[in-house]
């Protein structure tokens, strides 16, 4: 059912094929209406005033003006103007599309290759780049005057948190690139990542934030044991979760069905957390569309752990988190900017609260 006008689209790319393709799908699709395709950045630049688009479409290897540079002039004009990053999936692209979300796009969505049948590529673009487009109109979620506040949390406060677990979506990349940077080098836990991105993207954004975190940051694998002040993204194309063994707890990687149509998928993390930790689990759920991580955060309440989300305002699309603010599991809503320091709050206060505890009242 379509809620409101169709969502007006300007596709910028300089490849003829594409723009056509595009065409064809946006006009083609009952929630979005094209109002034009333009070849390149400073045509785009000129056309959006006279068309006033709500969302753009930005290749990113473009001649003249490429993409990043087209995208600082729209944030410079238009500050608030969705743009999508259109972009091929190798080592360039993924490199390319990490910092045209640091520069302030909206999301992103891989280009099919060339080796790709027509019916294939128009099925991709369908299920990537349009899906984001129609998601960026996120439902509105009726919620109850208490749910948006922050509810006090029910578990005994000596109870220690010994893992952060953070899921994320659209918008993510730079939530994260404000939260983990934040993070203190002496975190005395490790702090499990879901964003839904592909694996080359993944690797990309684990090296990204490596250069400017306090504690390491690393794609997961299979195998490693997690220690404190460490942090670990949980790789393209497979769900990341958590296993305790005689040795202590390591990390688990698999390629199960897709939850929520994504690999990574949050809930599938969150759960492992919640059977693994118990009451000894925060989780956060930051910007995203979707409700990926909803179930997951419900697993950590029902096992006594602890649930964070960002707040509407701050949140790019408020879908993930306002999946588990109606779902009645959270402890706390944050905005952006307060995430890093409660996690740290509630990692040393938690700890410092049940070592000082009687042994006979730590669970």
């Amino acid at each position: 059912m379509i809620q409101g006008p169709p969502i007006r689209v300007l596709v910028v790319d300089d490849s003829l094929v594409v723009r056509r393709v595009l065409s064809d799908i946006l006009n083609s699709t009952p929630e979005t209406e094209l109002v034009g395709a333009v070849s390149s950045g400073e045509t785009a630049l000129v056309k959006i005033p006279m068309l006033k688009p709500d969302v753009i479409t930005l290749d990113i290897e473009m001649p003249g003006m490429n993409g990043l540079q087209t995208l600082a002039q729209i944030r410079k004009l238009y500050p608030k103007l969705p743009v999508i990053m259109f972009s091929t999936l190798t080592e360039h692209g993924a490199a390319a599309t990490l910092e045209a979300l640091a520069l302030g796009a909206t999301d992103y969505a891989t280009k099919p290759t060339s080796g790709e049948g027509l019916a294939s590529a128009r099925q991709q673009v369908q299920r990537e780049l349009i899906a984001k487009i129609t998601g960026l109109r996120a439902p509105v979620i009726a919620l109850p005057p208490a749910a948006l506040r922050a509810t006090p949390s029910i578990r005994p406060i000596q109870r220690r948190i010994d893992i952060v677990a953070i899921g994320t979506s659209t918008g993510g990349p730079n939530a994260l690139g404000e939260v983990i940077p934040a993070l203190p080098a002496d975190l005395a836990v490790p702090v499990v990542v879901v964003q839904h991105m592909p694996a080359l993207f993944t690797r990309m954004l684990a090296k990204h934030l490596d250069a400017r975190a306090n504690m390491p940051v690393q794609e997961g694998s299979a195998g490693i044991k997690l220690q404190a002040g460490e942090v670990w993204i949980a790789p393209g194309d497979y769900h990341m979760t958590v296993v305790r063994d005689k040795e202590g707890v390591q990390l688990a990687v698999n390629q199960d069905p897709p939850e929520h149509s994504c690999r990574p998928s949050v809930d599938p993390l969150f759960r492992s957390v919640a059977r693994t930790y118990g009451p000894h689990a925060l989780a956060v759920v930051m910007t995203g569309m979707g409700s990926d991580g909803a179930l997951g955060a419900k697993a950590i309440r029902q096992a006594g752990g602890e649930v964070l989300i960002q707040d509407q305002a701050s949140s790019v699309v408020w879908g993930m988190p306002g999946a588990v603010a109606a779902a009645g599991v959270v402890d706390q809503i944050l905005p952006l900017s307060g995430i890093a320091a409660e996690i740290t709050r509630r990692v040393a206060s938690r700890r410092a609260l049940a070592a000082r505890a009687p042994s006979s009242t730590r669970p």
